[in-house]
């Protein structure tokens, strides 16, 4: 079975990928959803990737902050795409785990998206148009969802203009 994996470094990231989860749900894909620390956890993390890989997984999300070796260890274990979600914390609220997920080096691609909600969203809509490239039911969705934001921004855009 097709699927996408969502590994998570620590559990204080689920409140924020769970809406990557939702949004996967909306869609009506399947996904997996782990804990395994690149730092804390590397070997139980490379074993996972592979057992995925041989389930049907298409492709992995990575979030982690702080280091956020986490996506960059994923890449490292596997061909399939890997988009990596920088988390918000630390002192720096998220700014270095944006850099360690971004500065990958040639050959070890990581997509990266933004930090925190606004990245785990993206992070599985990312994962859909991966999937939708060989799902034309797929496709028609996102089409479908893009209209239907396009058309609430219209309907915002006249309130507004009524307020003002």
């Amino acid at each position: 079975m097709k699927f996408i994996s969502i590994i998570i470094g620590s559990k204080s990231d689920y409140e924020v990928m769970k809406e990557c989860a939702e949004t996967f749900k909306k869609f009506g894909v399947p996904y997996e959803l782990i804990i395994s620390s690149a730092h804390r956890s590397p070997e139980r993390t490379k074993k996972y990737i592979a057992e995925a890989e041989e389930k049907g997984a298409q492709a992995f999300i990575a979030a982690a902050g702080m280091a956020a070796h986490l996506a960059g260890a994923v890449a490292a274990a596997t061909t399939k795409p890997v988009i990596g979600v920088p988390m918000a914390s630390g002192e720096l609220r998220g700014e270095d785990a944006l850099l360690s997920t971004v500065m990958m080096p040639a050959g070890m691609p990581v997509g990266t998206v933004a930090i925190g909600k606004a990245g785990a969203v993206n992070a599985a809509y990312m994962a859909i148009q991966i999937l939708a490239l060989s799902d034309d039911e797929l496709r028609v969705k996102l089409q479908e969802d893009r209209v239907s934001k396009a058309k609430k921004v219209e309907l915002d855009s006249k309130e507004i203009e009524v307020i003002l």
